[in-house]
């Protein structure tokens, strides 16, 4: 602070102190702000995440076991349904934070957390040496998210429905399909966003026209994942949008090649999901460690089976059924998150006429 003359040395020293206040460190303000959260509250990490995540066949179940009894901590997953209602409650509790780190907001998503402010910046630990380069960068490479898993966007057929396997996405607006997609809510849903990502990287500004032309296809769009294979499962249609992962399981625990990940020669997106802390965390210390756990090869070596997604850890090893079952496209298109922002409120109106 440069000295004014006209300023009376008793308001400079005023001024000083005003400003001694203002440079405390994030560290004593973190100090400080735990002090106001009871005892029983700094021993439990609280996460917001999505069903998939959080259930009973997911790994959040194994996570917490596994990390409650290394740390001591108590660790709290709270199902907000889908990963963009998770970001939304969020984002509404933004200036009074009820949890302290959200599970995954992917690649299509970061963009928009990153603008609403919810996240504070953290890097885990050995994050650079174990999560491959472009996984990071796909989140922004920043330290407000870390990369758990990842995959491609693919459709699952049923090799033993009525209709032919589609090979592209222009094949999917065909006559033959009226009403055999299931497609997930892009408001609610990451895969559901995803399917919209990827019709935008092929189509371009022509998406509008083959969302038309896609329309009478959809049997339903549901608002998250989970809903949308069960049906699939139930076989209500032979097309659900999902992963080039998501046929593993079917190999794995049924022995079932019966369910396949269509991929196509235009190329396919690919979702990077992340975690982060959330500013204003009630336990920054608990999160912090919890954030550490998510990345290690104890942590990561759940999610193959539970998650069905790639694990960050290149030390990881996958199962038999992700070499059977889990095609890795040759091509992977980039994503515009502008266009796709631009897309979703198109896309709806379309579909509610």
């Amino acid at each position: 602070m440069k000295f004014n003359k006209f300023i009376s040395p008793a308001i400079f020293v005023l001024l000083c102190s005003f400003a001694v206040i203002s440079c405390k460190s994030k560290k004593e303000v973190s100090e400080e702000s735990s002090k106001s959260v009871s005892p029983k509250r700094l021993k439990e990490i609280v996460v917001y995440t999505y069903d998939s995540f959080a259930g009973e066949w997911g790994p959040g179940p194994e996570l917490i076991n596994k990390f409650e009894s290394k740390t001591g901590y108590k660790l709290t997953l709270v199902d907000c349904g889908d990963s963009i209602q998770a970001f939304n409650r969020a984002v509404l509790e933004k200036d009074s934070p009820q949890a302290d780190v959200i599970i995954g907001i992917d690649n299509n998503l970061a963009p928009k957390a990153r603008s609403a402010g919810i996240l504070e910046e953290y890097e885990p630990k050995d994050s650079s040496l174990i999560i491959d380069k472009n996984l990071r960068e796909a989140l922004g490479n920043d330290n407000l998210l870390t990369p758990y898993d990842y995959s491609h966007f693919a459709m699952i057929y049923d090799t033993q429905s009525s209709v032919p396997e589609p090979k592209s996405l222009e094949d999917l607006a065909s006559d033959v399909y009226k009403k055999k997609i299931i497609l997930m809510d892009s408001r609610t849903s990451t895969p559901g966003l995803g399917f919209l990502a990827w019709t935008v990287s092929v189509f371009g500004d022509g998406y509008l026209d083959y969302w038309k032309q896609l329309k009478p296809n959809i049997l339903s769009m549901t608002s998250g994942w989970s809903e949308g294979w069960g049906m699939f499962m139930n076989g209500e249609a032979p097309l659900v949008i999902s992963y080039t992962t998501s046929p593993a399981y079917n190999v794995e625990y049924e022995d079932n090649s019966r369910f396949i990940a269509l991929v196509f020669d235009e190329g396919h997106v690919q979702q990077v999901e992340g975690y982060g802390l959330l500013k204003g965390a009630q336990n920054p210390k608990g999160a912090k460690a919890f954030m550490d756990y998510l990345i290690t090869e104890e942590a990561q070596n759940i999610l193959p089976l539970t998650q069905w997604m790639y694990p960050v850890n290149k030390n990881v090893t996958l199962p038999e059924s992700y070499k059977k079952a889990a095609p890795i496209p040759s091509k992977t298109l980039k994503t515009d998150s502008a266009a796709t922002e631009k897309a979703v409120s198109e896309i709806q109106s379309l579909m509610a006429q």
